[in-house]
């Protein structure tokens, strides 16, 4: 990434990046969400999926391979202006600790830049993910609950009003602040070191940052996605304490390595999923600067 670019081009350069990303790991998301909120199994019962690849095997058995696809369609109708959110508030917070245009910045910095792109993103971010997971964890039922994402959305209107809708938005900007500051810190940083003296950068050098910058994410933003997973997905009452009583019971109940749970899928989707998200901002990227070279 150039140190000095439109902040409008991070915009829509974020917002295809983003489109590429959902594309590409949705499935794999869907199968998280599912080990993230699995009952807890009684007494000599086994567990509903015994991990990630049981998980796949019996969501599409049940429910075909587009049942890995489901809920795609709330975050693929947000996803544009998340991502674009995302990389706006990226190149505003870098261009605020720019004291000249073309200034380096260290990567301590960013990762503030990364992290105040997270604030951006969580007022989007927060009812699409409701939504996202409450369907996700629909396990192919004769009756399901909700018929689609404007089903989910009056039935919590109904239920609670737009407070219901924006549950988890507290936990959402407890997992993207510092996700989002390791996501562009991990790009930026390996891009600098794989990038040769001439600037061009390639389409591998892309692809490994991208990739590892998912990974990086996922390793700070993991616990409190799953506490959110937890908040979001629980019926209406259940923590009236919010996000420290989900977790206060989850470490009771099921210890701390729950808070990794669905890493597997989240792993394997991160790496090929981000990679097609910065590929996508890329070209993205060349394409409005041969196309706008003013902007």
């Amino acid at each position: 990434m150039s140190e000095n670019v439109s902040p409008v081009k991070y915009f829509l350069s974020g917002g295809f990046g983003g489109i590429c990303t959902i594309v590409t790991g949705h499935p794999l998301d869907t199968i998280k969400v599912r080990l993230q909120t699995m009952p807890k199994p009684g007494l000599n019962e086994s567990p509903l999926y015994k991990g990630t690849f049981d998980c796949a095997k019996k969501t599409i058995s049940k429910e075909g391979f587009l049942g890995l696809y489901k809920g795609m369609a709330a975050p693929l109708v947000g996803v544009a202006p998340i991502f674009a959110m995302s990389f706006l508030g990226y190149g505003l917070g870098k261009k605020l600790q720019q004291k000249t245009p073309d200034e380096k910045l260290t990567l301590v910095q960013l990762f503030y830049a990364g992290a105040f792109s997270g604030i951006f993103t969580t007022i989007i971010m927060a009812p699409g993910e409701r939504i996202k997971c409450l369907l996700q964890i629909q396990h192919g039922e004769a009756k399901p609950k909700y018929s689609g994402p404007n089903d989910v959305v009056k039935q919590l209107y109904r239920e609670g009003g737009i407070r219901s809708i924006y549950k988890g938005t507290c936990a959402t900007l407890l997992r993207d602040m510092p996700a989002s500051g390791m996501y562009f810190m991990t790009y930026e940083g390996l891009q600098r070191l794989m990038t040769p003296e001439d600037g061009k950068l390639s389409l591998v050098s892309t692809i490994i940052a991208g990739g590892c910058a998912g990974i990086a994410n996922w390793i700070i933003g993991m616990p409190p996605d799953v506490l959110k997973s937890r908040l979001q997905t629980a019926p209406e009452g259940t923590y009236k304490k919010g996000i420290r009583e989900v977790f206060v019971k989850l470490m009771k109940e099921d210890g701390a390595l729950a808070l990794y749970r669905g890493v597997v899928p989240v792993m394997l989707r991160a790496f090929p999923a981000n990679a097609a998200c910065f590929l996508g901002f890329e070209m993205a990227m060349k394409f409005l600067n041969w196309a706008t070279p003013n902007l």
